[in-house]
């Protein structure tokens, strides 16, 4: 498996964190319309003219779990449009010890990628940084709306 992986322990409990998770617009991005709330919904996910994805909510355990397909991307430093096209992304939340562990993973975002590397550090920063602190202080550092 080359996909994308990674993870964190907060000291929040599965609620707490599960709920941020699920506050795309607080860790991710302002930028965010649509719905996740529920397996079917879809919500967009927008920078500027740099990044646009729609993504489906195809898998959601309360607390445990919750998967998005990625139906369309454009990303304007790549030139392979479909990159992310039907790639997952997955969020685990699981007791480690007596903290709380999100693993992270972008199903199908492979090293051979064109945008592997811009890609796979800014989730990186996003799961190391605007998440945690999201989960931990209820304010995250998402990208800004125009």
């Amino acid at each position: 498996m080359n996909d994308f992986t990674t993870s964190f322990v907060v000291d929040q409990a599965p609620k707490q964190v599960f709920d941020a998770i699920n506050n795309v617009r607080g860790w991710w991005g302002e930028d965010v319309g649509g719905s996740n709330d529920k397996v079917g919904d879809e919500f967009t996910y927008r920078v500027q003219d740099i990044h646009y994805s729609r993504l489906r909510v195809i898998e959601l355990i309360p607390n445990v779990k919750v998967v998005w397909l990625v139906l369309d991307n454009q990303m304007n430093f790549v030139e392979d449009q479909t990159e992310w096209v039907g790639t997952k992304i997955s969020f685990e939340v699981a007791n480690k010890g007596d903290q709380m562990e999100v693993r992270f993973a972008h199903l199908g975002l492979l090293p051979q990628f064109e945008c592997f590397g811009v890609c796979s550090n800014a989730w990186g920063s996003l799961m190391h940084s605007s998440l945690p602190k999201l989960i931990t202080t209820s304010k995250g550092q998402p990208n800004l709306k125009e």
